[in-house]
């Protein structure tokens, strides 16, 4: 982990399994308060509302990856219909057989290509694939040399689910882990090669959601759920800053028989925000907090930092509760590792 301006850049490792809709759910935005939260105290110039505008700019680039990342899959079907078509010329010219139009015209990224909402964000974008010719070239020649292409092209079932199950095998394969293409979205935006693992993800869930009925009113995952995501990402971070004292208090008090003073500094932000969360949210169960900011430890924190906030925030957790400071119930709980 490095800090970078105000955004720290992490590896994300976990698969994530996503059940909801929308693309901003509450996993991205704890994951995203950690970060903020953790680079507004390395930040000299503390201002909240700066930190807050930030927060929200974090968010919305990791739905513009989402779409950048979908539209990619349509230039390298533009890259395959122009070369169709020299190809195509040539064999005229030569009084050859004609090559083969299956994957230029593959029937999910012409429906991708038709998207309107996708149309509508590239249309709103300064940069896109076009002002990357080299790249999506590349790309398109590794595809073409692919035992996955190679495949699809051999197979006799011609329909538009062999074709949508095509560019989620790409994907997987070529997109997903690409060294290029990561080095290429950090030079475009810091926010983009932090973002990826998680953005991937929705992605295959989106071309897996495709639906060759739907045509170009296919919907996309939208951004947020509703308001009260945006809400809940608000509230979170601004408690999280504005009770630090109170919440650094109550992991002190809760602390006297741990080696508290040894706590690596983003554990101790991490707790801060999972208290936060306790606190200011009452519909959300204690275990989940717990759960959910435990592993955020485990990924983005020390070895042993995964256990030791778990027992942290339990004790913390029951100690507020039995002063009557946190209106929740905490049932017994298996101690995550």
């Amino acid at each position: 982990m490095h800090v970078q301006g105000n955004l720290i850049i992490f590896a994300v490792e976990k698969s994530i399994n996503y059940n909801v809709s929308p693309m901003i759910n509450r996993e991205i935005i704890r994951i995203k308060i950690v970060q903020l939260t953790y680079a507004y105290y390395q930040n000299g110039n503390k201002n909240i509302d700066s930190a807050e505008k930030e927060l929200f700019f974090s968010l919305s680039k990791a739905y513009d990856l989402y779409n950048y990342l979908l539209a990619l899959m349509v230039a390298v079907a533009n890259e395959a219909k122009r070369r169709l078509e020299i190809a195509e010329g040539k064999a005229r010219r030569e009084g050859t057989p004609q090559p083969s139009t299956r994957f230029a015209y593959n029937r999910f990224t012409l429906q991708l290509s038709e998207n309107r909402q996708l149309s509508d964000f590239i249309g709103t974008q300064k940069h896109t694939w076009a002002d990357e010719p080299e790249f999506v070239g590349k790309l398109y020649e590794q595809i073409e040399q692919s035992q996955i292409f190679k495949d699809y092209m051999a197979d006799p079932v011609d329909n538009y689910a062999t074709d949508r199950e095509l560019w989620r095998k790409l994907y997987r394969t070529l997109i997903q882990d690409n060294d290029e293409l990561d080095q290429l979205l950090e030079e475009l935006s810091l926010y983009w090669n932090d973002d990826k693992e998680i953005v991937d993800t929705f992605v295959l869930k989106t071309i897996k959601r495709f639906d060759e009925q739907n045509g170009a009113k296919q919907e996309l995952l939208p951004e947020y759920d509703s308001e009260e995501d945006r809400d809940y990402a608000r509230k979170l971070f601004r408690a999280s800053i504005l009770n630090a004292d109170e919440y650094q208090h109550y992991m002190s008090e809760a602390s006297r028989n741990w080696d508290f003073s040894r706590l690596a500094y983003m554990d101790v932000v991490i707790m801060q925000i999972a208290i936060a969360e306790m606190m200011t949210f009452p519909s959300i169960p204690v275990s989940v907090s717990i759960n959910e900011f435990v592993d955020i430890a485990k990924l983005y924190s020390t070895p042993k930092s995964g256990g030791y906030i778990n027992g942290m925030l339990d004790t913390i957790a029951r100690h507020l509760i039995k002063t009557g400071r946190l209106m929740k119930h905490i049932e017994d709980r298996p101690q995550k590792s």
